[in-house]
């Protein structure tokens, strides 16, 4: 986190509660300074209440003591030990209609080359439903004819690093499907 949660917020406790200069609280609330300065003046920001970065564990009252005594000085928030949120989801995404037609292809190279593989991990591999998973293991799907085993991440259903986490853990070999991908001559 580079800068502390709720900024503006956090700009108005520390104009109305310390003694820092406007460059200091700019610095470490990622915020202009004329915008600090309009703060400070009452014409911006009126309905907002200040948000003590103290009380919510950002900031120290010596970290904020020191500053005040050094103009020059940057304050630092307090480090945390808590894990950095990923950007990355785990749920569903969006799959656009030209690469839903694909999801059958898929699902047949999974349940051809890797069998040690849940339902429930090629669900979340691909993004489709235990139903249509076990019409091609029994090959009574309606368009079983038409399907041939395309690999996942050629199609673009999945990642490389997703995939082969997912082999891991059920116990499998990564290294047959790195196999194929290098034989293949062209793609789908």
């Amino acid at each position: 986190m580079s800068g502390p949660l709720m900024p503006k917020a956090t700009a108005i406790w520390l104009i109305d509660n310390t003694a820092l200069t406007f460059d200091q609280i700019s610095d470490f609330c990622g915020i202009h300074i004329l915008e600090i300065q309009a703060i400070a003046d009452g014409e911006s920001n009126l309905g907002i209440m200040g948000f003590s970065p103290v009380i919510n564990g950002q900031l120290t009252t010596d970290e904020i003591k020191r500053c005040e005594e050094d103009p020059a000085a940057a304050l630092e928030l307090v480090s945390s030990d808590l894990p950095f949120v990923s950007s990355k989801t785990k749920g569903p995404k969006y799959v656009p209609l030209s690469k839903r037609g694909d999801k059958p292809n898929a699902i047949a190279w999974v349940v051809k080359y890797h069998p040690e593989l849940k339902d429930s991990q090629i669900v979340r591999l691909i993004g489709t439903t235990k139903n249509t998973i076990e019409k091609i293991r029994d090959r009574t799907h309606w368009n079983i004819l038409n399907i041939t085993a395309k690999h996942p991440v050629l199609l673009e259903l999945c990642s490389y690093e997703d995939l082969n986490k997912a082999i891991i853990k059920a116990g499998g070999d990564p290294s047959a499907s790195e196999v194929q991908i290098n034989t293949i001559s062209e793609l789908p």
